[in-house]
């Protein structure tokens, strides 16, 4: 997934597609996911695909850890600093120049990179013959479960932040917040844990 989102950042950012090209991708691989048709107008090469070749059956393993997940953004020093102090995350590693790994409790980590910039003349349009699938899909948003949870103290710590909390409560057990991180980025705060 990490290469589906830098490839769309790359194209974005040398000039490849525009801002609208840009959304219209987004929805073109929201609907891919979602199964509905592709949005019209969606940037060339990046509409949705034909359906995947069937499954080969169950793999002789399971999942049983979130290794990481890797962010690219604008500026990752402010991005460390808005996730450590949101959400508690300790910085193991920073580079000091463009990445840094942060541990999210016992789960796993995450990595914040710069978006990596290319030379003035990497505009260009893409080499013909390019091994890279198109892009067809995009992650919408990650929830990560805090504790304790308080639904008022967590929307007063939100707003206290400036983060306008959007509520996303669902039913009597599932409570939780919408907000935006730095780079626009969908961050859903909730009252799960993997207890």
């Amino acid at each position: 997934m990490e290469h589906i989102i830098d490839r769309m950042l790359e194209d974005f950012e040398n000039g490849r597609l525009s801002r609208r090209q840009l959304v219209r991708s987004l929805a073109g691989a929201v609907a891919a996911v979602a199964g509905l048709p592709a949005a019209a107008g969606a940037a060339p090469g990046l509409q949705a695909r034909a359906a995947a070749p069937a499954a080969m059956g169950p793999a002789p393993w399971k999942t049983v850890w979130l290794d990481h997940i890797s962010y690219a953004v604008a500026d990752y020093k402010r991005s460390v600093d808005f996730y450590a102090s949101l959400m508690g995350w300790q910085v193991r590693s920073d580079n000091g120049t463009s990445q840094a790994t942060l541990a999210i409790g016992d789960i796993g980590s995450i990595i914040i990179r710069n978006a990596r910039r290319r030379p003035a003349d990497a505009g260009a349009a893409p080499q013909t013959g390019s091994q890279r699938p198109p892009i067809t899909g995009v992650v919408n948003h990650i929830s990560y479960g805090i504790e304790p949870w308080d639904t008022e103290g967590v929307r007063t710590e939100l707003e206290r932040r400036g983060l306008n909390p959007r509520p996303d409560m669902v039913g009597e057990d599932f409570k939780s917040y919408h907000v935006t991180d730095p780079d626009g980025w969908d961050l859903q705060i909730s009252n799960k844990t993997k207890a």
